[in-house]
């Protein structure tokens, strides 16, 4: 065990283990290490009490004495019952808390994060850091403490007893102990990148059936059921070898100390026989001595394999420090500060942008939009459209110029004050976990049900609403899936009307609905918009002829820009796209 602690990375991951978590709950680990002295301690009196026992039955036969050994071994025996339940309760309690504290920690860390990192990390990996990394942790701490404390202490006491009682006899143990640990540290060796592969096929898992969940109308519409049976198949098979390895090899510490451990029993059976009936020795010390002897067999056996646990755990320790300490994508600045009021105006200054090394989204870009009216952003996929929106909520950071807000660069920003100004739909409808209610009080949580109720009729979502079994309490499903698309989208825009913000971005959130829907939006929005500076992406044309103003993009940049009218008399892209969508 003292050879695994030598090692620099696993002596760094677990004194910051204890740093971060063990010290916060230094009472309950206080309790439940007091009460583990106190069991190593009992366990040591029970071996000693043995001569006593034994001499006072064979030798002595005085009842009297008898009387107080019974009451010795029975106070004991209660003691260490109760300093057992105490270890065992504190120990879990303090546990829990961890893995609770760890689990916080990592979904805020992981809530700080840009858009760049989803966009690298699957969802299967963050779940299975979420929940079996944090679960390592406390499992680490408890290994730490009950090795160091309860295994080692009694290991020690018992010890004692013996080498008292017989030193001769001790020497027979003090040979076969280090031959275990040589057993062991050769079977620790494989542990390691098995348990890492295990890791990263739990993941696999998870994944496939995410993917299987979300995806389900793809898997049956394509006849997937075979392709993805055969992924999560080799998932599953996967973690079962790996897990079959550990056990194999976890398993291989057992038969070593059994067959060391009966050679050393037999041997001292042999040798004990001897002292008592050739050497003259007193039963009541053998009998001490054996019983200490078979007592340290489990906490010996406990503390050679625990460095096989705790090198399982260790893995999921390092992957969890790992997500923790993984810089962020996208981070206030230190002197942040809030935005300040103003009439709305976005101004793009000289940005480019990629995602990725090479392949310019943006370049030079400069733009701006006019506070307190509706824009309009058209052009052929990947000119630019979405990725406008993204730099606005600051969900990205340019490589290059800024963006204002009245003359605020937001990148100087806090990101609360950013947010709280802008209201967003998407073409990507998500909804939550919950009732219709919920989803739409998530656009401003203090809203009445009045205000929710009004937000709905007019996202002409109200209707279909009270037509649901139980109306706005009616249960949304995972992501929505008990709605229609344009029901959910409906939704959509209504949490974003609750929301009232100051300036409105709406990414194609009319594509799900239907002719009658849109147009009875399009009313709607006429007066969501008023006063408001509002950014508008539209395939459907029809969409954004109420717009003061459309912004044409080709390749990046802006070709054209002016009211719907002007546009299609100066022929060119705006007035093609046009035309496509007339022709039947």
């Amino acid at each position: 065990m003292l050879r695994f602690f030598r090692s620099t990375e696993n002596q760094r991951l677990i004194a910051r283990l204890l740093r971060e978590s063990f010290r916060q709950h230094m009472f309950g680990y206080g309790v439940a290490i007091v009460s583990m002295l106190v069991v190593a301690g009992m366990t040591t009196a029970s071996a000693l009490i043995m001569s006593d026992i034994t001499n006072e039955f064979t030798v002595s036969k005085r009842i009297d004495k008898v009387y107080l050994i019974a009451a010795a071994v029975a106070a004991i025996f209660i003691i260490k019952g109760v300093a057992t339940f105490a270890q065992s309760y504190f120990l879990s309690r303090a546990g829990n808390s961890i893995i609770a504290e760890r689990q916080r920690k990592i979904y805020d860390r992981i809530l700080e994060q840009g858009i760049e990192f989803y966009h690298s990390t699957s969802s299967a990996d963050l779940i299975t850091r979420m929940t079996n990394n944090a679960q390592a942790a406390r499992n680490v701490i408890d290994l730490v403490v009950t090795s160091y404390v309860r295994d080692l202490v009694s290991l020690i006491g018992l010890l004692l007893v013996m080498v008292v009682k017989q030193p001769a006899l001790s020497l027979v143990c003090f040979v076969v102990g280090p031959l275990a640990i040589y057993g062991v540290n050769r079977i620790l060796k494989r542990i390691r990148k098995i348990t890492e592969m295990e890791f990263l096929s739990i993941g696999q898992i998870v994944q496939v059936m995410q993917e299987t969940a979300i995806g389900v109308r793809v898997v049956k519409s394509f006849g997937l059921e075979d392709a993805m049976r055969k992924r999560m198949y080799k998932a599953v098979s996967d973690v079962e070898h790996r897990a079959n390895s550990i056990a194999t090899l976890e398993a291989g510490t057992s038969p070593i100390m059994e067959t060391l451990a009966g050679l050393a029993i037999a041997g001292v059976i042999l040798v004990s026989g001897f002292l008592v009936v050739q050497g003259g020795q007193t039963a009541g010390s053998i009998m001490a001595f054996i019983t200490a002897l078979l007592l340290a067999y489990e906490p010996a056996k406990r503390i050679a394999r625990v460095r096989i646990s705790l090198e399982t755990g260790i893995v999921g320790v390092r992957m969890m420090f790992q997500l923790a300490d993984r810089p962020l994508t996208l981070a206030e600045k230190p002197d942040a500060k809030p935005l300040l009021p103003g009439p709305g105006e976005i101004r793009f200054d000289e940005v480019s942008f990629s995602y990725n090394e090479g392949q310019s989204v943006l370049k030079d870009f400069d733009l701006t939009i006019e506070p307190g009216k509706m824009t309009a952003l058209v052009g052929p996929s990947g000119s630019g459209k979405s990725t406008m929106l993204n730099l606005i909520m600051r969900m990205y950071d340019p490589q290059k110029g800024r963006i204002l807000f009245d003359d605020q660069d937001i990148s100087h920003a806090t990101l609360a004050s950013l947010r709280q100004k802008i209201a967003y739909v998407s073409q990507e409808t998500f909804l939550f976990a919950g009732t219709v209610m919920h989803n739409i009080r998530l656009g401003r949580e203090n809203a009445t049900d009045a205000e929710v109720i009004a937000a709905a009729k007019a996202a002409n979502a109200h209707d279909f609403i009270t037509g649901l079994a139980k109306g706005y309490d009616t249960e949304v499903g995972e992501n929505g899936t008990l709605l229609s698309g344009g029901q959910r989208q409906r939704i959509s825009i209504a949490r974003a009307m609750l929301r009232n913000a100051e300036i409105l971005l709406l990414d194609e959130a009319t594509s799900a609905l239907d002719a009658e829907s849109e147009a009875l939006f399009r009313d709607a929005l006429q007066q969501l918009t008023a006063g408001r500076t509002t950014i508008v992406i539209a395939h459907r044309l029809s969409t954004v002829h109420q717009a003061d103003t459309i912004v044409v993009l080709e390749n990046g940049q802006v070709v054209e820009s002016g009211a719907h009218r002007d546009l299609l008399r100066q022929g060119g892209l705006y007035q093609k796209l046009y035309e496509y969508q007339l022709m039947p």
